[in-house]
């Protein structure tokens, strides 16, 4: 037997027609939240699931804006690979991220591993691509390995946490290693007489950001559920029978 509409349901249904209707799409060349298009597996998450796959969407989006913004300061990392141009070596370290395949000399090697020889003044090999990868490999490792999120998995917020620092020390390092010239392994952000270019600044603060509010979230979920089934037998709540 199926239920009828409620008047409570109706207006709520409404209310929603209302809002959506309220809602206008950036203007065009405006940026502005983007979310996914609706696939079968979403039906397998849950809100926070969702919450927390466009955060690691977005994280590994600003980690190859830093990809593409590096090779450009220090175009002869991407030149070491002996590939053709700029973007060919930047899909080849996306794609090296997707399938969770380490650079060639590091084989063997897993996120925070990467990322501290990528910053070694002694590394030769391409440090643009080893430091994106270990960074994206150290986020990634964080969420379980995984970068889409469904109701069977559990993250502890601990990780995610330690995540959001290991980025935070990347970041400064990035910005203060020297090689035995003194010279910065990588050029990054720029502060002279004739620029100003903290790009590099803000797509870090961004991911660390992110990090952090998903760390917070995970550990006030794993308060609430405690005192939402202490409320419950507070307020003798009974379940649902039907």
């Amino acid at each position: 037997m199926i239920a009828r509409p409620t008047t409570a349901g109706a207006a709520a249904l409404l209310a929603a027609l209302l809002l959506t209707g309220c809602m206008s799409s950036p203007a065009p060349g405006q940026r502005g939240p983007h979310s996914e298009g609706m696939s079968a597996d979403q039906f397998g998450q849950t809100d926070f699931n969702r919450t927390v796959t466009l955060e690691v969407r977005d994280n590994l989006g600003s980690l190859y804006s830093l990809l593409d913004k590096l090779y450009r300061r220090n175009p002869r990392e991407w030149r070491k690979t002996g590939l053709p141009d700029h973007a060919t070596a930047v899909n080849r370290v996306k794609h090296a991220i997707e399938v969770r395949v380490p650079p060639s000399d590091m084989s063997g090697l897993r996120d925070i591993q990467i990322l501290a020889v990528s910053l070694d003044p002694n590394y030769s090999g391409d440090r643009v691509a080893a430091f994106v990868y270990g960074l994206a490999d150290t986020i990634i490792a964080a969420h379980n390995g995984k970068t889409r999120l469904y109701a069977t998995d559990a993250l502890d917020g601990q990780r995610v946490y330690n995540a959001a620092r290991n980025v935070e020390a990347a970041a400064w390092l990035l910005a203060s290693r020297r090689n035995n010239q003194g010279e910065l392994l990588l050029l990054a952000n720029e502060m002279s007489e004739n620029a100003t270019n903290l790009s590099f600044e803000r797509e870090f603060g961004a991911i660390i950001g992110r990090l952090d509010l998903i760390a917070n979230l995970l550990g006030e979920n794993s308060r609430r559920i405690g005192i939402n089934y202490a409320q419950g037998l507070l307020l003798f709540n009974f379940l649902p029978v039907r």
